[in-house]
């Protein structure tokens, strides 16, 4: 493994954890009232463990600017954090501590803002940045300001445009390990389609440095869930977020592994549903959030545990010492006091191809 990518995974454990050791077998407080997992401890699935979570970033102001609603998570070629928000804001943290260093407005190129749900870090550093009213993907350069956007298929487009149903457009987006296929997926169905089927739509660099639109890809979610973010895995598949809320109940949030391999390409099929012979990505449960032990978080509202918030962002930080796969993830308060901004770190063991 890159020695940089051991130093970001180590940053990030350090945010999530105290220098202080505790006693043997109990785990260590973490900012926040959450706790850093024993490397053998706190497993969430056969597969997957947490190491610990921080609500350190709940409820904080930088420069005036509300630190909320943060709906994705990237690392930067200078192996910084950053996380966008719903209101066109981009943040950028110290990996080691998660202080916001900065915050940046996001607008379009006719500085229009932008319903920021997902980001990508380019190879030359710019940001590719999802946005779900239009939908869109726009490129921005550091200073935020907008470089271009990628061409979208006209049938993800919000209707009467297209088929696609407003705020249930681009939430993910993930650019894979060939650094050539960038991928976004649809929230919620297009019209016509099964309620469970997820698009996820590709582009492929041209030899121009351009992404261009290639192969639409079906993605079945679980019962009831969106799908809320993607992130790409060193063997070319992806780590994908689903997420539901239940009033009165709570959030379910589940962690999967999905790969494009031999799903068809569905960018000419009208309607994916049960009278069409479509072959959907493969997917592999890796945890069920809820399966998590708590670690003495605390809710704000109704959980099946009390660890769970409305999970929207994941980014792949690095590998643990032992080879596992080391996730972070980020909820969005929403803005609403009794919900949580809040990072988590897990480690997973990902299944063979």
């Amino acid at each position: 493994m890159r020695i940089r990518a051991l130093v970001l995974a180590a940053a990030v454990t350090a945010a999530l954890s105290c220098p202080a050791a505790a006693a043997a077998g109990q785990p260590r407080p973490v900012p926040g009232g959450g706790a850093a997992a024993p490397a053998t401890g706190h497993a969430c699935s056969a597969r997957t463990a947490i190491e610990g979570f921080s609500d350190a970033l709940d409820k904080t102001v930088f420069d005036g600017v509300p630190v909320a609603e943060l709906s994705g998570l990237a690392v930067d070629r200078d192996h910084r954090l950053l996380a966008v928000a719903d209101e066109s804001l981009l943040f950028t943290l110290d990996a080691r501590t998660h202080r916001v260093e900065s915050v940046r407005a996001l607008a379009d190129a006719q500085g229009l803002p932008l319903d920021a749900e997902a980001l990508v870090v380019d190879r030359d550093g710019t940001r590719l940045v999802a946005s779900e009213t239009e939908p869109a993907v726009v490129r921005v350069g550091r200073s935020g300001t907008a470089l271009g956007r990628l061409a979208v298929p006209d049938a993800l487009r919000v209707a009467p445009l297209g088929r696609a149903v407003r705020n249930q457009t681009f939430e993910g987006l993930a650019l894979l390990s060939d650094g050539r296929t960038l991928v976004a997926s649809m929230e919620g169905a297009l019209a016509g389609d099964d309620a469970g089927v997820r698009r996820l739509q590709t582009w492929r660099r041209d030899a121009h440095g351009v992404f261009r639109p290639a192969g639409q890809y079906a993605l079945r979610a679980d019962a009831g869930l969106t799908v809320s973010d993607l992130a790409a895995t060193p063997d070319g598949r992806l780590i994908v977020v689903e997420r539901g809320f239940t009033a009165g109940v709570g959030n379910t949030v589940r962690v999967q592994l999905a790969d494009l391999r031999h799903a068809s390409d569905v960018r000419d099929v009208a309607y994916v549903d049960g009278a069409s012979d479509v072959r959907f990505a493969h997917k592999t449960l890796l945890a069920d959030v809820a399966d998590c032990p708590s670690l003495g978080a605390v809710a704000g509202q109704p959980q099946p545990n009390p660890l769970l918030d409305n999970i929207e962002g994941v980014t792949v930080t690095g590998r643990a010492p032992d080879g596992r796969l080391r996730l972070l993830l980020v909820s969005d308060d929403n803005g609403d006091a009794t919900q949580k901004t809040r990072l988590y770190s897990l480690v997973t063991r990902l299944p063979r191809r």
